[in-house]
């Protein structure tokens, strides 16, 4: 080795060993920062969420939770979907405007598998923020004329509908997009490994209390109204990704010997009736993989399928009956090497 080059790796070697220093402290500090957890109720259910950071965020995400409840909820008197639905002047929210047009775009997507003005519908049936009496088929007739996401528009900062009757409700993915909220804070706040979850909506980053990557369980679909059981069918690595599930199983009621599930087909105003009982999607945003989901519950396996082969960007774990009485589950073949076995 020659004298000059000699001289440079002298140099060097302090600013190396300064990186090893500086990098082994920054890991120690992380290694050494608390996990902490929020827990409380949001949009009618509970959340949680674990994250950690030296300082306490507790404040900060349940204002950012109120913010979108204000904009989004229903059940909120003064928020602002409820003035969209009064047929009130307000001024709309970005938070409004963004799952509004993320709806309409799935709403698309799908073929109107997915529709924000399907809450009479809902109600009708008995389910939803109102509970009527079962519906005869000319109120459904009649209430279909007043659904169709087509029938409502997004212009110059208003909401414009082509009949005053016509209801939003956003319930199928504002607790997707309130995870989406929180998440966006944390990581804005430089939190690099944490969990959101909403009434089973969840995003997740970096690794956990453990060291170890983020797992989420997804619960067999049984008939299960007051959602006592908790047997899962598999555990799923969720790191770095949105997940959501919509099912069947829990939110439905019997009538003169019959089943009737909360998932309304917009197009033909009737609980669906087909084999799928669960739906669980991961992709990068919470928000769609809690419209997707709800949209597959509507559509049916086949065409949820169909659908995935569309966009390589979701993936999908669905659980049906295989006609026999018994469970069978297909998936995403990209999905297979986050499945815990």
């Amino acid at each position: 080795m020659d004298e000059k080059r000699k001289k440079k790796l002298i140099w060097q070697l302090p600013f190396l060993a300064l990186l090893i220093v500086g990098t082994v402290l920054i890991i120690s500090h992380q290694r050494s920062m608390p996990y902490r957890q929020v827990t409380d109720f949001v949009f009618g259910t509970t959340y949680k969420i674990v994250y950690q950071c030296d300082s306490d965020l507790t404040a900060s995400i349940r204002a950012e939770l109120k913010k979108v409840d204000h904009s989004l909820s229903p059940f909120n008197k003064e928020s602002v979907i409820t003035a969209v639905n009064e047929n009130r002047e307000v001024v709309l929210d970005p938070y409004f405007v963004e799952v509004f047009n993320q709806s309409m775009d799935v709403s698309r997507q799908t073929e109107g598998a997915f529709d924000i003005t399907v809450a009479p519908l809902v109600n009708a049936w008995g389910f939803g923020f109102k509970h009527e009496q079962m519906p005869t088929p000319r109120q459904v007739d009649s209430l279909r004329q007043i659904i169709g996401y087509e029938k409502v528009t997004l212009r110059n900062g208003r909401v414009h509908k082509q009949d005053p009757r016509i209801m939003l409700d956003c319930s199928a993915i504002a607790k997707g997009f309130g995870v989406d909220v929180v998440a966006r804070l944390l990581r804005d706040r430089g939190v690099q490994n944490f969990m959101v979850e909403i009434g089973g909506e969840v995003v997740t980053c970096g690794v956990n209390a453990q060291r170890l990557p983020w797992r989420v369980g997804v619960v067999k679909p049984t008939d299960d109204s007051l959602s006592t059981g908790h047997e899962l069918q598999t555990i799923l690595n969720v790191t770095d990704k949105a997940m959501a599930t919509s099912g069947n199983y829990r939110n439905f009621y019997y009538k003169n010997g019959r089943r009737y599930a909360h998932t309304i087909d917009p197009k033909t105003g009737y609980p669906v009736q087909h084999s799928l009982l669960s739906a669980t999607v991961l992709t990068s945003s919470c928000a769609l993989a809690d419209a997707y989901a709800t949209s597959f519950m509507v559509m049916g396996r086949q065409r949820a399928q169909q659908l995935l082969e569309r966009h390589p960007e979701l993936m999908a774990y669905l659980i049906y009956d295989d006609g026999q009485g018994d469970l069978a589950v297909w998936f995403s073949p990209s999905l297979r090497h986050k499945i815990e076995e």
